[in-house]
């Protein structure tokens, strides 16, 4: 491949751990490239934020522009464009190709594209997003204000995130788990949610259907365990069942995987089981908090590792 464009290390996502990794891989002075599409990450859809340090309340779209000023203010390389393949070269280097074509050689290769929000895998689904079916309560859940009905599918934080938020601007919101008893959240909000008089919460019980027409989305079909099958009619409905890690390009490295969890396996040092690669954020099992502030530690973490494996190589981008 001689037609590959060069860099020290090569950075895949645009979240909190990748614009971290960037940040400080910048700062040592290496030649640095930041490459993806789907801008700020879960940060950046997850509304107000209160706990993120010396920021005492921001919205997280803006907390990411925040990340990204500070990045391209150190004029960090960076390409709109996913990372598609990453292959090892007789050089002890590695061979990207992004989506669009773009290649690069590079000596150390930082993974942090997250994880894709999982889907209900209902007929009509990917064809009403957008229209009555949503993955996103925070960015949406304005769009509903005074509509009659809407609800949330999940039993985690983010799902009980959601419907106290809708709440404050639909009439009626259900709470919709296939379990006996939602899944771990935090107890203040398992508090509010108690306390939030338009919010119907239905346990054991799974949406078998998605109705609808041409113009979208207008209710589901529900079965609960112990009273069968009925339909409700419905503005709108987010799903919140939570999230799986991006693993193509692991895979196809043939990376280490935790077997409980599914995420990239990664020492102290954001080490994968290759080396030269690095994992860091929600992608990888380096902490059971996944929060905007472990991302981009690990992010840090990642790009002083990655630092070191280029100063370790003689030649350099």
């Amino acid at each position: 491949m001689n037609d590959n464009s060069k860099s020290d290390v090569l950075i895949a996502g645009l979240g909190a751990a990748a614009y971290s990794a960037a940040l400080y891989s910048k700062r040592y002075q290496i030649k640095t490239t930041l490459v993806g599409e789907e801008f700020g990450g879960e940060t950046a859809i997850g509304g107000l934020i209160e706990n993120y340090p010396g920021q005492p309340d921001i919205d997280g779209f803006d907390l990411m522009m925040k990340f990204k000023q500070q990045v391209d203010k150190l004029q960090t390389e960076t390409i709109n464009s996913n990372l598609k393949s990453v292959k090892k070269n007789i050089n002890g280097k590695f061979n990207c190709i992004l989506d669009d074509g773009t290649k690069y050689e590079v000596i150390s290769v930082i993974l942090a594209m997250g994880r894709e929000r999982r889907k209900l895998d209902l007929e009509n689904e990917e064809e009403w997003t957008g229209m009555g079916v949503s993955y996103c309560s925070t960015c949406d859940a304005p769009l509903y204000k005074n509509k009659e009905a809407v609800a949330v599918v999940g039993g985690g934080n983010a799902a009980v995130e959601g419907a106290i938020l809708l709440s404050k601007y639909a009439k009626k919101v259900y709470l919709i788990y296939r379990g006996k008893s939602f899944f771990r959240p935090e107890p203040i909000l398992l508090n509010i949610l108690n306390k939030t008089e338009n919010i119907v919460i239905l346990l054991e019980t799974e949406i078998s259907s998605l109705l609808g027409d041409i113009n979208g989305l207008n209710g589901i079909q529900i079965n609960k365990s112990f009273d069968g099958d009925h339909e409700i009619f419905l503005d709108g409905i987010f799903v919140e069942i939570g999230a799986d890690p991006r693993l193509e390009i692991p895979n196809q490295l043939q990376l280490q995987i935790n077997k409980e969890t599914g995420e990239v396996q990664v020492d102290k040092h954001q080490n994968t089981s290759q080396p030269g690669i690095y994992a860091a954020g929600d992608l990888t099992d380096g902490t059971d908090l996944k929060q905007t502030i472990t991302a981009a530690s690990q992010g840090a973490i990642a790009a002083l590792s990655a630092y070191q494996n280029v100063l370790s190589h003689k030649s350099r981008a």
